[in-house]
């Protein structure tokens, strides 16, 4: 078993602070997670590559640091310390007899590094607004490739790794899945940040009851929970939830996106009608997505990668402070609201209640004649920039797919929410819906 890994960088050990000495790491001190020492060569010259330093210019919450006054940090802290915490299982898998290779290791930091590296400013809200059938994982994969033909195909084994298509699929799991190291880091790191303690997880006892199973090199091996560790894995899910409703989904958050998102919309409608000069001044990197129609197949073309990793926060707030000076009042009163935070209300369907929207329509239609917004000419046009229904979806556990393995005191393979000494996993997994209404504060509902 000459492959095993027995030394890291992570956390910081008397041994690899040795080695640190040397100047093999370049060390990095991470308030989440402690010291994280990173690899010189391959992961070192990904940490400094222009696609992952663009990371630190994008902040983790996005809308959310405007509630949360703590929840500045960055994306970039996030992949270091989903990184970090690849190494840490890496580590503890070998330390339990699974053989892993140097060329594993550094391929699995690697990937687990670059994860989130096609996320966008305010990624989950311009997500899917900048292109159209997209996620976040489809540029990730894109820039991997510009990446790797960089460095001279060595991030090969990462990629494949990335794609699922390595015969060992519990890195692929590692990766992404219901229990990867995104999650694992996410949780954690946005609990310390927003101060909301529910989302506290005990990322240590998680890693160390891991283990690959059969861990025999066949190509049907998995990662599976240790019996010893289900507690902290329901405990996991939980705070996933409370996370999610208390953070993720929180009742502001959502309507700084809704604002945001109506100011997208109505620069694209000043664009469509030929009418460029209405948006001038904006960052051009972000008109360039706004005045084209780009799809997730689009990714793979060059000038969109170098127009995407050239956007980040600050062309957003920029645009939105050169569109407070429009001419149209609707774009400029938009992006007020969204830089001086006057954000929409957010009123969530009460039960079969139905929400009052013809009350809402009235309302809201007064108010922008008599704020001098609209004209009885533009009021059909600019009413849906102002009054928005949608719905907040989650589920904390998926039971149907992707679920996570249990390896039972008797040594038998259960999914989770079947085992003995869990409790609330099965409710967890029902997809919780809440429709909602969005409008101005200084609107009013028959509800007031």
């Amino acid at each position: 078993m000459s492959n095993v890994i027995r030394s890291g960088a992570f956390p910081l050990s008397s041994s690899s602070f040795a080695t640190l000495l040397n100047g093999r790491f370049k060390l990095f001190s991470d308030p989440v997670h402690g010291f994280i020492s990173v690899p010189r060569g391959l992961i070192l010259d990904l940490v400094d590559s222009p696609e992952v330093q663009r990371l630190r210019r994008i902040r983790q919450l996005g809308i959310g640091h405007m509630v949360f006054p703590g929840a500045e940090h960055s994306r970039f802290g996030h992949a270091l310390g989903a990184m970090a915490l690849m190494h840490s299982v890496l580590t503890s898998l070998s330390e339990k007899g699974t053989d892993i290779s140097p060329e594993e290791q550094e391929a699995a930091l690697a990937v687990a590094l670059l994860h989130d590296v096609g996320h966008g400013p305010y990624s989950h809200t311009l997500e899917h607004e900048l292109f159209s059938d997209f996620h976040h994982e489809l540029m990730s994969r894109a820039l991997l490739d510009r990446l790797n033909e960089r460095m001279d195909g060595r991030l090969a084994l990462a990629i494949a790794m990335f794609d699922d298509t390595y015969d060992r699929a519990w890195f692929h799991q590692l990766i992404s899945s219901q229990l990867d190291m995104d999650r694992l880091d996410y949780l954690r790191r946005d609990s310390y940040y927003t101060g909301v303690a529910e989302g506290a997880i005990g990322v240590g006892r998680i890693i160390k009851t891991l283990r690959v199973h059969p861990d025999d090199g066949s190509h049907n091996d998995r990662i599976v929970v240790e019996a010893k560790g289900t507690y902290a894995i329901e405990n996991y899910i939980i705070a996933r939830r409370l996370m999610y409703w208390q953070v993720y989904l929180h009742k502001t958050v959502i309507a700084g996106d809704q604002v945001l998102r109506s100011v997208i919309r109505r620069v694209r409608y000043w664009l469509q009608e030929g009418q460029e000069q209405v948006v001038s001044g904006g960052s051009e990197p972000f008109l360039f997505f706004l005045s084209k129609g780009f799809s997730g197949a689009d990714v793979c073309e060059t000038a969109v990668q170098d127009a995407f990793v050239g956007l980040d926060d600050a062309d957003i707030l920029f645009s939105l402070k050169r569109w407070m000076q429009s001419e149209d009042p609707i774009l400029a009163d938009l992006s007020r609201r969204f830089l001086e935070r006057d954000f929409f209300r957010v009123e969530y369907q009460v039960e079969d209640e139905a929400l009052p929207m013809e009350a809402l329509t009235d309302s809201v239609s007064r108010l922008l004649m008599s704020s001098g917004l609209s004209t009885s000419a533009t009021l059909e046009r600019d009413l849906p920039y102002y009054l928005l229904q949608a719905q907040s979806t989650h589920e904390a556990y998926d039971i149907n797919e992707d679920t996570i393995a249990v390896l039972n005191r008797a040594g038998r393979i259960e999914e989770l929410s079947v085992t003995e000494d869990v409790m609330v996993i099965e409710p967890l997994a029902e997809q919780q819906v809440r429709p909602y209404v969005c409008y101005p504060k200084e609107a009013t509902t028959t509800r007031d």
